[in-house]
């Protein structure tokens, strides 16, 4: 499955342009790029949480008392059995997302707070029901909520963040077009999600084996989909017209992909102190991501010498540097610059608010460096 933009057409494969090296993650082993402004991202985050965390409250506390509790957990408000903590919940960038696309179509800040609201409670479920599949036990370096709470109230808390999302979108103006949006993301997102279950189980090497195509297109799904929902749907209650709403949607399906690939970067080669995750720690779950992939595709003896490495478990140190000498982390990182450019490439295609347009480009270069 070929995940597409809301307007039908593909968008995994991305203009050949690159984007400055400025883009890049900071990884174990090499020298720092120039920092982005991650003074101005930060800024924003915490301008768009500030607008949003008033609607999110109260919408969390129209749920049942102990169904609430669990999402308040998953945000990171309490912990288990309802005491109010300050922790490092999630940094909000989606809800951010939804804001800007409202105030890039000229809208005030105030008409994407239900669309934010919306996706942040889709991103909660599909966070909760995601840990329940791949087994994760912890979750910003606290107990996933099915750890905490349990598998079944985990999948029920879920359900019915899921369920506040929708109520929460049709009861705002221009809101039933926003549900068909972001119905339609979610459709993606499954797909996604699906593609990434089944990878699991198909060898490394072969005719069977994930390429790079097929793995591009499950992150525009599992990733890409909702980050391009927040900014179309901020920017559809905005009351954008079609074209702008599609240009959101393309640029932040890009993102996703950018996003997920820079993971997959410091999934192997991150920084633990920067990251919270062990060094080879995706080598070790024996996840096929994006560096990994395009290794094994290319030529040479060191993509053969990876094969049989991988196929008999061998040492993730050892794994991490034949990734790396058959261009596996070089590829992945010009794959990175494509989506960048990409994303460049749909916002400059439409007339966009100048500060929202500054703003979203200052969360692209954090979403890529993931430094905050």
């Amino acid at each position: 499955m070929t995940a597409s933009s809301t307007t039908g057409a593909p968008v995994g494969t991305p203009p050949t342009t690159l984007a400055p090296a400025d883009a890049l993650p900071a990884t174990r082993g090499r020298s720092p790029v120039p920092e982005c402004p991650s003074a101005t991202a930060s800024g924003v985050l915490d301008r768009c949480r500030a607008l949003v965390r008033p609607a999110l409250a109260e919408a969390v506390g129209r749920l049942h008392p102990w169904v609430g509790e669990m999402a308040a957990y998953s945000f990171g408000w309490c912990e288990v059995g309802g005491a109010p903590v300050v922790t490092a919940g999630g940094k909000g960038l989606r809800q951010a997302l939804a804001v800007l696309g409202a105030e890039a179509a000229g809208a005030p800040a105030r008409a994407g707070v239900a669309a934010a609201v919306a996706v942040e409670l889709v991103h909660t479920f599909s966070l909760l029901h995601d840990d329940i599949m791949d087994g994760d036990p912890t979750r910003r370096r606290r107990p996933a909520v099915w750890k905490a709470y349990g598998t079944g109230p985990a999948v029920l808390a879920g359900d019915a963040l899921f369920a506040l999302a929708v109520e929460t979108l049709a009861g705002a103006p221009g809101g039933a077009a926003g549900v068909r949006l972001l119905s339609a993301a979610l459709t993606d997102l499954v797909h996604g999600q699906a593609d990434d279950l089944l990878f699991a189980a198909r060898p490394w090497s072969g005719p069977e084996r994930v390429a790079p195509d097929a793995y591009r297109a499950m992150a525009e799904g599992k990733t890409g989909a909702l980050l391009g929902c927040a900014a179309s749907l901020g920017a559809v209650l905005g009351g954008a017209p079609p074209a702008t709403v599609a240009a959101l949607d393309r640029a932040g399906r890009h993102l996703g992909i950018a996003f997920q690939v820079v993971d997959d970067v410091l999934g192997i080669w991150g920084d633990p102190a920067v990251t919270g995750k062990p060094v080879h720690g995706d080598l070790r779950e024996r996840k096929k991501t994006f560096p990994v992939l395009a290794a094994l595709a290319s030529p040479g003896p060191a993509a053969r010498r990876l094969a049989v490495l991988l196929e008999s478990g061998g040492d993730p140190a050892e794994t991490a540097a034949l990734v790396e000498e058959a261009g596996g982390r070089a590829s992945a990182l010009a794959e990175a610059r494509r989506q960048v450019a990409a994303v460049d490439s749909a916002l400059a295609g439409v007339r966009l608010r100048a500060r929202a347009a500054d703003d979203l480009r200052a969360l692209l270069e954090f979403l890529v460096r993931r430094e905050l």
